[in-house]
């Protein structure tokens, strides 16, 4: 039984996102895990002290204003990622949250760590998984270099190998070139495109079989499906149709 799995556009651990991450809490409690908040900031793993307490500030505000122990857990690197005491804090916890960041140093630290191996069994059994911005984007199979427009795709944690996912959607093309958008859009055959606008996510809770819509902006379906933008609320299938 898979937990329920969200994908986020910008605004993790701030008051207009406290009741959505809270619903993730409630369906990993639904399922047997513990109230437990885990941040895993491994995303902004190379930025500096002060911003990364700034992250776990954040986070403690919004556990308080949830109700529920929030975890900060300093996984920055391989080493971290493989330490046992850090895998600990994360099994039975009823969310766990990859935060923003760079998606590419997010993926090379987790993949093929005692870290990832938790959080995906974790998940499998129940507990909810949610990534913004970054944390959204390595889900898929691979992630596009949009700053280093001639380097590939560099491997993802392959979760959601169909899903490929802009963040920021409503103001991310303001931030990079033309070309850039272009490398963005231009995705396999066989891959689903969305934007998630800011402030707005959309989740496939445990035993649905559809994503919904939460947040005060829009999902863009850009590739793979028909094109069209989703409201809060609204429904829709993430899978391309089989032969």
């Amino acid at each position: 039984m898979n937990g329920s799995l969200a994908l986020v556009g910008s605004g993790e651990y701030l008051p207009a996102m406290a009741a959505f991450e809270k619903s993730l809490i409630d369906d990993g409690v639904k399922n047997g895990k513990q109230p437990k908040y885990i941040q895993i900031p491994t995303a902004a793993g190379r930025e500096s002290t002060e911003r990364l307490s700034y992250w776990e500030n954040l986070g403690k505000k919004q556990g308080d204003l949830i109700g529920v122990e929030s975890i900060f857990l300093p996984i920055f690197n391989r080493e971290d990622a493989n330490n046992p005491d850090l895998v600990k804090q994360i099994e039975d916890s009823a969310l766990m949250y990859l935060s923003g960041g760079d998606p590419h140093y997010l993926a090379e630290t987790l993949i093929g760590t005692l870290v990832w191996d938790v959080i995906v069994n974790n998940w499998q059994s129940g507990a909810s998984l949610a990534g913004c911005s970054a944390g959204a984007m390595v889900l898929s199979s691979h992630i596009p270099n949009f700053r280093l427009l001639k380097s590939s795709p560099t491997a993802g944690l392959n979760l959601l190998p169909e899903i490929r996912v802009i963040p920021h959607f409503n103001k991310f093309f303001k931030w990079i070139p033309e070309s850039a958008a272009k490398l963005l859009l231009h995705v396999p055959d066989d891959s689903i495109l969305i934007g998630v606008d800011e402030m707005t996510a959309i989740v496939k809770r445990s035993g649905d079989e559809y994503w919904v819509v939460y947040g005060e902006a829009k999902v863009h379906v850009l590739k793979g499906l028909p094109d069209q933008q989703l409201f809060n609320g609204e429904q829709i299938h993430l899978s391309r149709p089989r032969d």
